[in-house]
């Protein structure tokens, strides 16, 4: 006979409020998709207005931008000097749901049909929240593990764990922490009928290892060294490489849309008598208010009476309290951007400074994560174009006098440098090198290679090569 007993347990549980949840989601939307997050929420909840549509503070129409892009780097090349292979959207298939739900629905969806408990869903959806547009992690595990208050006791471990459990789901490489991470996911159990060659055992073995632990290898295009690296023959590399390039680096992809050529800036950047400051974008502001009549007409009922209208009101009053937070945060953001980066105004490309997320997130006193929010599809308009905020920020290097100088500029240089070369005798990686040390910049040789191929400059000997057909055709 089984005995039945009564026990009180004390417990934590790890949840995020609603509002929190919706400053978090409201922050890294983008200007177009905060747009559309405000029309569905005018079309939902009859107490929230938009204020212009009656006439009052009418906003000017929004300042759309052409974007001043520079190319994407790309991981991946056949051979060195030869053509880059892009990873191409179409060639993903879209699947059916991500026309009416988001990523985040999808995944959530799918961690709803796990047996995983409510603290191991909520650690999940932590991750999921981190995701940025491509379907990475944005922020390392221990990063988030210390934005967690003490009191809920979660450990690295237990994000582990929920990390596993995240990859588990579609789309295949989903949460990954780098590229290498994410096209291994893919191979864990590949899609033979997309990839028919992984189901030959060696061909998988050795897509596997290239991903893994020899990607850095296979970006240069030494085929030979590669072939050695893996031991395998030169036909196995070969399907392997092939198989590589039709995995894809953005396993968000089918729920992003594509990247506009216009945008609507955040931030507009001005020239004033202390220099540049920023400011925000009034045109992009959102005009909301809560409706005076219900508010007063609820202000004076008790809530049980119109519980669901109470709801509503105070789902408006967060929107409109979290929306404002957001462009206070980005302007705050982009205002510790401005005047770090004075000289860029100015100067151009080649004067920007070292500037990472952790060192605006110190002197800001706001968490990592928030900053990367606060500037990823965040547009700011600028004397040299619209220009994402992100695009300010990058590793430096230090010179002989002390001084550091941003990866960003030295690419820049180097792309001068090249411009400037004689056709005839191109410099070299070590030239490059020679020449930079001149000016006081000291970057290693394989620094200034991995800096080329990132402006996707070929070697000398192709630049060279290249010279001459021109040459000769005409």
């Amino acid at each position: 006979m089984v005995r039945q007993s009564l026990d009180l347990r004390m417990g934590q549980q790890l949840k995020l409020t609603p509002a929190l949840q919706q400053s978090i989601r409201l922050l890294q939307l983008s200007s177009l998709d905060l747009q559309g997050e405000i029309e569905r929420a005018l079309a939902e909840n009859p107490l929230l207005e938009d204020s212009a549509q009656d006439g009052e503070d009418v906003a000017p129409e929004p300042v759309v931008q052409k974007i001043e892009s520079e190319p994407a780097a790309l991981p991946i090349a056949e051979g060195r000097g030869g053509a880059r292979h892009s990873f191409d959207d179409e060639q993903t298939e879209r699947p059916e749901s991500s026309a009416s739900i988001s990523l985040r629905e999808h995944l959530l969806s799918q961690l709803g049909q796990t047996r995983a408990g409510p603290r191991d869903v909520a650690l999940v959806g932590l991750l999921v929240d981190d995701l940025n547009e491509d379907g990475f992690l944005e922020s390392d595990l221990q990063t988030i593990c210390d934005m967690l208050e003490p009191a809920l006791e979660v450990e690295v471990g237990e994000l582990q764990a929920a990390l596993r459990l995240l990859q588990s789901f579609d789309p295949s490489g989903i949460g990954a922490r780098d590229l290498a991470e994410c096209l291994s996911l893919q191979l864990r159990e590949p899609d033979l009928g997309h990839l028919p060659a992984l189901a030959d055992p060696e061909i998988l073995r050795v897509a596997r290892l290239v991903c893994s632990q020899h990607l850095d290898v296979l970006a240069t295009g030494n085929m030979s060294r590669l072939q050695g690296l893996v031991q395998t023959n030169e036909q196995a590399l070969r399907q392997a490489h092939a198989c590589i390039l039709r995995l894809n680096p953005r396993p968000a992809s089918p729920w992003s849309k594509p990247a506009a050529d216009f945008a609507i800036p955040d931030i507009i950047v001005r020239k004033g008598v202390r220099g540049w400051h920023a400011v925000l974008n009034e045109s992009a502001l959102p005009q909301l208010k809560v409706n005076d009549l219900y508010a007063q007409a609820l202000g004076s009922a008790r809530q049980s009476e119109h519980s669901a209208l109470h709801g509503q009101l105070q789902e408006a009053r967060w929107l409109i309290r979290n929306i404002t937070q957001r462009f206070e945060t980005i302007l705050r953001v982009s205002s510790f951007i401005v005047e770090h980066q004075q000289l860029v105004f100015e100067r151009g490309w080649g004067a920007l400074k070292p500037l990472t997320l952790r060192e605006v997130a110190q002197e800001l006193n706001l968490h990592e994560s928030t900053i990367s929010r606060a500037t990823n599809q965040k547009y700011m308009l600028t004397p040299l174009g619209t220009i994402e905020l992100k695009r300010f920020f990058g590793t430096g290097v230090s010179g002989d006098a002390g001084q550091i100088t941003s990866s960003t500029a030295i690419q820049t240089r180097i792309s001068s440098l090249i411009d400037q070369e004689p056709c005839e005798k191109p410099l070299s990686d070590a030239q490059l090198v020679s020449l930079l040390d001149q000016e006081g910049i000291r970057v290693a040789r394989r620094t200034v290679a991995k800096y080329r191929e990132l402006l996707r400059i070929p070697t000398a000997s192709l630049r060279k090569s290249r010279s001459l057909a021109r040459r000769q055709e005409s």
